[in-house]
């Protein structure tokens, strides 16, 4: 018998020995509960045989997951509260979830505005003795903030934070003069004390580093080479914020809780309530409020999404947006054009299309938006606020305070179990989690049943998925403005599909598709989570 036979049926007896090795594994192993015991096994023992076969050790675990088909979630430092607030029932509100501020991005100019205001303040209530000694303030950005930062302006944002200016009324004239006259110096007071900023006190520091999150900041206030007060702060997208050792403030439990679509579901279902009923008992409930004063917030926003419209609309046709793409503004020139397309069908898309554009460039100017869920997503929504309302549909304010609710309700939900930030997701998590809002928030403006909602919203946000995050040049303008056209086309597409299926039908949950967006978040390479590093960024030449 030659040397190779005989190595070969080594390899084959070893393979054998593997194999009922497996098997004996598998067959002490627990079935996850919910889960057919006979299509467990089946595609256990089919994972763990051709793992033999491929000569790739795949552990019991990984046969598990993989049969039950259910993916880790996205690893973060678990000392982060968005990590831990997914081991409870959801607890976001809609004052904390929709923010206005300035574009173009809500995890790279809201959330560091926002960062360095709490700092600022924090500074200001140190002792006279300290504050006397001070010299100088300081930011430092880590990861996808010094990596994208400069497109985005987060140097701006940053900057005016650290003078004392809030992020909903900063007036973003304010920010365009930083970016058109760079070398200005602001005095901050602090108690007797002045200390002169400047732009070149944000640094642009390690874009690769283990960090808490991809969006980490320090901030400190200096005595010469002293430090005498400095925070570590992370902005986890949506605008919103943390810092090491922050603990999230005290609420009341919400009146229904959920963790997932299919919780949230079986409570309206079985109370006879929509999904905005529900959401609407838990913003009464959680922070508490009275539905009025929910109604109230709700009109705000949204008048404010309107405004954003509008003002997007009204923008000179043709103007060029802020930085080296050199890029023309079309929502005007797009809306114009649609109003004489020959079908009254091509007429709906155009006109839709356009206010999502008009809503996306201007956050690409900078100018204040708001999150729904971010910045770079900031188009679709409004697009939909606008057309259901005084821009297409003319539905009362009942209607859409009705959207609002459920469009936050899986807002919350993508929050919880995945991730909103595109410095973690990708663009999935912008623009997809936008779509699913939108959509959803079509369906409860028109009653649907809360499946169909959840229907509508899943198909959104499924055809999303994988969605990479690379802006060009590190600008939220290429290729983001056009997503938030089609993000809010689709939106329109997954409603009118949901609405006409049968819908018991449907075959695909949100919570799976969630969970989907989760682990390709997780799988996905960093080079397409918001660095500019790969796609579009690199293969689209500027000149």
């Amino acid at each position: 018998m030659s040397q190779d036979r005989k190595s070969s049926d080594r390899q084959n007896e070893a393979g054998q020995q593997d194999l009922l090795g497996s098997i004996e594994q598998l067959a002490s192993q627990e079935v996850p509960e919910g889960v057919d015991r006979r299509t467990f096994f089946m595609r256990s023992a089919l994972i763990g045989a051709t793992a033999v076969i491929l000569a790739r050790p795949v552990s019991a675990q990984e046969r598990a997951d993989r049969s039950v088909g259910t993916p880790p979630t996205p690893q973060l430092s678990p000392t982060l509260n968005v990590v831990k607030v997914q081991k409870g029932p959801v607890l976001t509100t809609l004052d904390e979830f929709y923010k206005v501020g300035p574009g173009p991005s809500s995890s790279h100019t809201i959330g560091p505005m926002r960062i360095t205001y709490d700092f600022y303040q924090r500074c200001t209530k140190l002792p006279e003795d300290q504050l006397a000694r001070a010299t100088a303030l300081k930011v430092y950005l880590f990861g996808s903030l010094s990596a994208t930062g400069k497109g985005h302006g987060t140097e701006r944002a940053a900057l005016a934070g650290l003078v004392g200016k809030e992020p909903a009324t900063v007036d973003p004239a304010f920010l365009d003069s930083l970016r058109d006259m760079p070398d200005q110096s602001f005095p901050v007071k602090l108690g007797s004390k002045t200390v002169n900023v400047t732009l070149k006190d944000v640094v642009f520091d390690a874009t690769e580093g283990n960090f808490p999150h991809p969006n980490t900041m320090t901030v400190k206030l200096m005595a010469g080479n002293d430090v005498l007060l400095e925070q570590e702060y992370y902005s986890v997208g949506g605008g919103f914020i943390e810092w090491k050792g922050y603990t999230p403030p005290k609420k009341n439990p919400p009146k229904y809780p959920f963790a997932t679509m299919k919780e949230l579901r079986q409570h309206a279902e079985q109370n006879k309530l929509s999904i905005a009923d529900v959401v609407l008992a838990n913003e009464m409930a959680i922070p508490g409020r009275s539905k009025d004063e929910v109604y109230a917030f709700i009109d705000k926003i949204t008048g404010a999404m309107v405004a954003i419209v509008k003002s997007g609309l009204n923008a000179p046709e043709g103007s060029l947006l802020p930085g080296p793409i050199k890029l023309q503004s079309k929502a005007g020139t797009v809306y114009k054009r649609a109003q004489d397309d020959q079908f009254q069908s091509d007429r709906g898309i155009g006109t839709l299309a356009a206010y999502a554009l008009a809503g996306s460039e201007e956050n690409g100017r900078g100018h204040l938006v708001v999150t729904a869920p971010t910045g770079g997503s900031a188009g679709v929504l409004p697009a939909l606020v606008y057309g259901l309302g005084e821009g297409g549909r003319k539905l009362p304010q009942g209607k859409i305070r009705q959207g609002m609710l459920a469009a936050a309700a899986i807002g919350y939900l993508c929050k919880h179990n995945a991730t909103l930030s595109a410095a973690e997701g990708g663009c999935q998590a912008e623009i997809g989690v936008a779509s699913a809002m939108a959509a959803a928030m079509i369906a409860a403006a028109y009653d649907a049943s809360p499946r169909v909602t959840e229907n509508a919203a899943e198909s959104a946000l499924e055809h999303h998925l994988g969605m990479t995050c690379d802006p060009v040049a590190g600008y939220v303008q290429v290729p983001c403005i056009e997503r938030c056209a089609f993000g809010a086309v689709k939106a329109w597409t997954a409603w009118a599909i949901a609405s006409n299926e049968i819908e018991s039908r449907h075959r695909v949950d949100l919570d799976a598709t969630i969970t989907a967006m989760a682990q390709t978040a997780k799988d996905m390479n960093s080079k397409y989570k918001e660095t500019s590093e790969a796609g579009l960024a690199l293969s689209v030449t500027l000149c």
